[in-house]
């Protein structure tokens, strides 16, 4: 089943796209807005990475794809805790003309609703390195997510220390969001 939103297809990660996954995996400049650490990864890793998908796996990837860009980055709802109803959400938008055109606001709300409104999920988490500040924007006020708190010198990038900034949202956010700026009315 594709999740859909009102620009982007959220589907699940084929063969054909590890080509164009790797090369993002081995971008310093996508690398440096994300959280985690990264390796250079070659293609018999992104080949062990993509044979350990499961569909019945508590951690859950889905290409980001457009009708008229195809693939364009990907997002994720992973440890997925059924006894208490949350996940952990993230994505990468992996071409930076991308950017700033809502395909992003696009995949976070069909994120939103996909795990609230389909899997019952009572809410979402999530987290970005401070500087990211227009993720935290996108989330914070274009999605509903609020931000929950800060853990100081978290990430350490180009020798530097960096706080990763906390994010959240409920379900009752959610609604609430709709609420305010009836996000799916205009499908």
């Amino acid at each position: 089943m594709n999740i859909k939103g009102k620009k982007v297809t959220l589907r699940a990660i084929e063969k054909a796209d590890l080509e164009l996954l790797q090369i993002w995996s081995n971008d310093p400049d996508i690398n440096y807005m994300l959280g985690g650490w990264h390796f250079p990864s070659s293609s018999q890793d992104q080949e062990k990475w993509y044979n350990s998908l499961s569909v019945g796996s508590t951690n859950q990837r889905f290409a980001i794809d457009t009708d008229e860009l195809g693939l364009i980055g990907m997002a994720n709802l992973v440890d997925i805790n059924w006894k208490d109803k949350n996940a952990f959400h993230g994505m990468l938008l992996g071409d930076k003309d991308m950017r700033g055109k809502g395909y992003g606001v696009d995949t976070i709300m069909a994120i939103n609703k996909y795990a609230f409104e389909e899997l019952g999920l009572r809410r979402l988490n999530g987290s970005m390195i401070s500087y990211n500040t227009a993720s935290i924007h996108v989330y914070t006020k274009k999605c509903g997510w609020i931000i929950e708190g800060t853990k100081k010198d978290h990430y350490f990038r180009k020798n530097q220390w960096w706080d990763q900034v906390v994010v959240g949202i409920t379900h009752e956010d959610y609604i609430s969001h709709l609420k305010q700026n009836d996000y799916w009315s205009h499908e």
